[in-house]
């Protein structure tokens, strides 16, 4: 299927690695030309050359910007200009009891997991809609439907992030832009690897038995959903093929949510 993003440019928060790198390789791969981000100026170049290498032909290029600073989200938006396709999918997350989040920790997930979004969407939304034509799209998690117990910090933004993306799409009655947010379920990231593999050597186990062990029982694919499954949804949203969802969150959860909802 041609999703007719030939002509179109995407930028993509957090998009060194993991399903940032893999939205934004699903873009190029369309053909649209694509901006990546990260807090270095290594790791952006490091990964523009893997995006060319594995897109050959595209027209990519990066930023480097740390997220929770507003200052050099102002600096980056400034470099960017505008542009038709903006992912919101940079985002932090860990477990932790509740009683041991601190209010510095609970203001650092509030800058990057909600205010990063707010800030990228405030500024390129005013340029769509006087064109008439636009995706904004947010990756979030069911973990913001189903708040984990351990994860309370990160459920709690994940879900303010999830109510600003759907009040934005209300903005954008009768015009050519949309709105969206992907609710991702339990997705083997280069974050959630790194996780894994620690967690496994701490309790002296194999990778891929934990790995199985941690959603056999809560999800009906019964395994983990590669950065590339939530990134070919992602590549639909922002296709022109896509104008009649707006203002929706549709799941790529591995079937994690379907007790609930």
């Amino acid at each position: 299927m041609n999703l007719q993003l030939a002509v179109k440019s995407v930028f993509v928060s957090g998009s060194t690695q993991g399903i940032g790198y893999a939205v934004a390789l699903a873009c190029a791969l369309e053909g649209a030309s694509v901006v990546i981000n990260g807090r270095t100026e290594a790791r952006v170049a490091e990964a523009v050359v893997r995006l060319r290498a594995e897109a050959p032909g595209t027209d990519i290029s990066g930023i480097a910007a740390d997220l929770a600073d507003p200052g050099q989200v102002s600096e980056l938006l400034d470099e960017l200009g505008e542009v038709d396709i903006l992912v919101n999918n940079a985002g932090v997350f860990d477990v932790a009891p509740f009683t041991q989040i601190t209010d510095e920790e609970w203001s650092r997930y509030f800058e990057i997991n909600v205010m990063a979004g707010v800030r990228l969407s405030r500024r390129l939304l005013h340029g769509m809609l006087q064109r008439d034509w636009g995706r904004i799209i947010f990756i979030g998690t069911e973990s913001a439907v189903d708040v984990p117990a351990d994860m309370i910090h990160y459920g709690a933004t994940k879900a303010a992030a999830l109510a600003v993306a759907n009040g934005l799409a209300k903005l954008t009655r009768g015009t050519g832009v949309t709105v969206n947010t992907i609710l991702g379920g339990p997705t083997y990231s280069d974050g959630v690897a790194q996780t894994v593999e620690h967690i496994a050597a701490l309790q002296s186990m194999d990778v891929g038995q934990l790995k199985g062990s941690l959603v056999r029982e809560s999800s009906l694919l019964q395994r983990f959903i590669h950065p590339a499954e939530i990134a070919h949804l992602v590549a639909f949203l922002a296709s022109p093929l896509s104008s009649a969802t707006n203002g929706a969150a549709l799941r790529v959860d591995g079937g994690v949510l379907t007790t609930i909802v």
